[in-house]
């Protein structure tokens, strides 16, 4: 029985797990984050694969940093076979890299080489990209850049949001990881270097990626909004204050406007002008320190919202 050590963090990583343990392999060992505080309450809340492996009675373990040598003899005295990474969120030293009989193998959200780093799924859509998918790889102490073990293609849909593309890539690491595991221990695989000339990136997003930029086109703001939907959300401003965006329509705009100017108001949303002729039309927001809406009820209050600017403080 090959012995497993699996290191994930999010619910990306779960149904990974899950397979794992469905298909029969000996998972000895779960490495993931610690806990962290979250809401505004601050309170602490276990990773999604903490909660999982502790479900199935999985040692967990949570070092801060992998690096810290007590922490990494812990995980290396499991004498895992294989070592296993799904979004675990940190990179793997030489040390461990070394150690399994069948290596270390990474679970990853894109078809590398393109959007190496942590936020493929969130680049895939805001690009505009029809395609990404799964890679399974060796890992190496380059970021995402190992042998290529095996890929699968997945479409992203005109609609699709970080959340829906995030499950349909997590089922698929899972369909992909457990169709390839036996041919990688049977040896029956032989990995083919990635081109690094051909890498592209999509490193965390940080929070002044968030905002909507009105001068792109139409289309790349849809793409933007989407592509940050339900996390960390796309946010623009009115009268000063800052306004999630959860959704938005596109719309052919007849004639040019200024970028950001709301140039109609209807009943289940309110029409933004963009740079070229693609409006987007909002219809799920959020106020600052107010719940998640629907346009139209957030209209209720807005009388008067016809040609005001979104960002105007910007210009």
């Amino acid at each position: 029985m090959v012995k497993v050590v699996f290191m994930g963090t999010p619910d990306f990583s779960v149904p990974i797990l899950n397979r794992l343990l469905t298909d029969g392999y000996e998972v000895i060992g779960v490495v993931t984050q610690p806990d962290r505080p979250v809401g505004r309450k601050k309170t602490m809340t276990p990773p999604p694969v903490k909660i999982a492996a502790e479900q199935h009675g999985i040692p967990v373990f949570q070092p801060e940093k992998l690096r810290d040598e007590a922490s990494l003899q812990a995980i290396l005295n499991l004498y895992p076979d294989l070592v296993i990474t799904a979004a675990y969120g940190q990179i793997l030293p030489k040390k461990l890299l070394d150690a399994p009989t069948y290596g270390c193998i990474n679970v990853h959200a894109s078809l590398l080489p393109e959007l190496r780093g942590g936020a493929p799924i969130h680049y895939a859509i805001i690009q505009g990209k029809e395609k990404t998918g799964i890679t399974i790889m060796y890992m190496a102490e380059k970021l995402d850049a190992g042998d290529i073990l095996a890929q699968t293609v997945v479409p992203i849909a005109e609609r699709d949001t970080v959340g829906t593309l995030h499950n349909k890539l997590s089922e698929a690491g899972a369909d992909l990881l457990s169709d390839t595991l036996p041919k990688l221990l049977n040896g029956e695989i032989t990995p083919i270097k990635q081109d690094d000339r051909e890498a592209t990136f999509a490193p965390n997003i940080k929070h002044e990626q968030e905002k909507i930029d009105w001068h792109k086109t139409g289309e790349e703001i849809y793409n933007h909004i989407r592509g940050l939907n339900p996390w960390p959300v796309a946010y623009t401003t009115l009268d000063g204050k800052p306004i999630k965006i959860w959704w938005g329509e596109k719309q052919p705009l007849p004639k040019i406007e200024q970028p950001g100017t709301i140039v109609a108001v209807e009943k289940d949303g309110f029409i933004v002008a963009t740079g070229n002729s693609t409006a987007i039309k909002i219809t799920e927001l959020q106020p600052a320190g107010k719940k998640r809406m629907p346009a139209a009820q957030f209209l209720l209050g807005k009388p008067d919202l016809e040609r005001s600017i979104l960002g105007v403080e910007d210009e």
